[in-house]
């Protein structure tokens, strides 16, 4: 028998595989380049290859016509404005998503300053409403406080997804190390599926795509870019491109001529 939450995750999942364009960015950093209007962003990316969008209620609401790929609505918010940037506060329930029609709920976490407790006392509350309702949580775990030195330490980003898993994610979204080896023992040690993060724009698309290839190959299912989509000119090409590397197995190399 086939249960809510397994029809959920098809809808943001394809082949038990993730193409997520995250365009949370609204909130935290208002209309950057790529997002002035998130509408046209996915109305000209869901035919090329995306499995879904992380996006603010207020977007879901607006949205002029249904879509073609799942959403997850993302719940934690603060501002780049702000004296506490990197303190999240909850926006919404699972309940509101079910009304709102959204296929799975997004929750930022960052660990290793001083607003940790409060982030993780909110994770905890989102996991057992999203298990109650039977609805998939993707969990963002950042290394991201006064207590990180270095972000990219593998055994702090295996930390962080562990406590992502842990706390109830269903998948765990974390930072990409630099090493494939180093990034083959993190999943090893995150009993939920993991995906990674874009981060800031790449200076060179052949980079994220080089970087797509190599955390497929570690064992991620996959990816969730928001500016190395959105920011560039034909979002729908790199989109493409992506989706040839996570679905096809195609190599960056094979993948860039698609771009180009």
């Amino acid at each position: 028998m086939v249960s809510g939450y397994q029809i959920r995750l098809n809808r943001i999942l394809k082949n038990n595989k993730m193409l997520c364009i995250p365009m949370d960015h609204g909130i935290s950093n208002g209309p950057i380049s790529g997002i002035e209007d998130p509408h046209s962003i996915i109305y000209k990316c869901q035919n090329h290859g995306i499995t879904s969008i992380i996006i603010n209620k207020g977007i879901i609401k607006s949205l002029p016509h249904t879509i073609k790929v799942g959403i997850l609505v993302h719940y934690s918010a603060s501002t780049s404005l702000s004296t506490h940037p990197d303190r999240k506060v909850l926006l919404g329930t699972v309940k509101e998503a079910l009304r709102l029609g959204a296929d799975g709920v997004s929750i930022h976490v960052n660990i290793g300053g001083k607003e940790e407790p409060e982030m993780l006392k909110q994770l905890g509350a989102i996991s057992e409403q999203c298990h109650e309702w039977n609805m998939p949580l993707l969990a963002m775990m950042y290394p991201r406080g006064e207590n990180i030195s270095n972000p990219l330490d593998p055994d702090i980003i295996a930390h962080v997804s562990r406590i992502g898993a842990e706390c109830g994610a269903d998948i765990v979204k974390t930072l990409y190390p630099g090493e494939m080896n180093a990034f083959k023992k993190i999943i090893k040690s995150t009993p939920v599926p993991i995906v990674v993060a874009g981060g800031p724009k790449a200076n060179n698309i052949k980079d994220i795509l080089s970087m797509t290839e190599d955390v497929m190959k570690a064992g991620a299912i996959g990816i969730t870019y928001g500016r190395n989509i959105f920011s560039y000119n034909s979002p729908e090409k790199i989109v493409r491109a992506l989706a040839s590397i996570i679905f096809k197995k195609l190599t960056a190399k094979d993948a860039v001529k698609i771009v180009q």
